[in-house]
């Protein structure tokens, strides 16, 4: 089994408009939601061996403040093609990824997660699907499984939206 997190980076700051769009930060209310979820993360022993993330400055803060609740040490790849990447070079990236890796996160931006997690969550609660269909919202978190499959084969509808968490949905 393979097991795929797909996490939206946290709100950004739009207060400085001299940045350009790869340099925004967080705001106040990202730098909240961030740790929320990944303490929500470690609740459910959602534990990635290897996390892909963008490398724009608020995926890379997102990450920050999630690597601390995480188990275990995840190797953390930044990747400057991540960077408001559409589904389908996502799913080239997912696609080439090692035997090795069972449970692989990518931390990334909208809408390219989200079309990626429609496309790839063939089944699952419906209501988190729902959910997910609707929205998905700066610190989303989609976890979708993959059962009897290797990254190359990874296709579309054929995984198991296990998880849909946002930060409004947190308890």
């Amino acid at each position: 089994m393979r097991t795929l997190s797909l996490f939206r980076h946290a709100k950004s700051s739009w207060a400085n408009p001299s940045h350009k769009d790869f340099e925004r930060p967080l705001n106040g209310r990202g730098e909240k939601a961030a740790p929320r979820m990944g303490a929500f993360m470690a609740r459910h022993d959602i534990a990635p061996d290897l996390i892909l993330c963008s490398a724009a400055v608020r995926t890379r803060q997102t990450l920050d403040l999630v690597l601390p609740h995480l188990a275990g040490s995840p190797r953390v790849i930044y990747e400057d093609a991540l960077y408001l990447a559409g589904a389908p070079a996502l799913l080239t990236r997912i696609r080439k990824l090692g035997a090795k890796v069972r449970h692989a996160m990518l931390v990334g931006h909208d809408p390219g997660l989200h079309v990626l997690a429609q496309e790839l969550a063939g089944s699952g609660d419906g209501d988190d699907l729902e959910a997910l269909a609707a929205k998905f919202p700066t610190a989303g978190l989609a976890v979708i499984a993959f059962a009897g499959t290797t990254w190359p084969k990874v296709t579309r509808g054929a995984g198991r939206l296990e998880v849909f968490m946002t930060p409004k949905r947190l308890p």
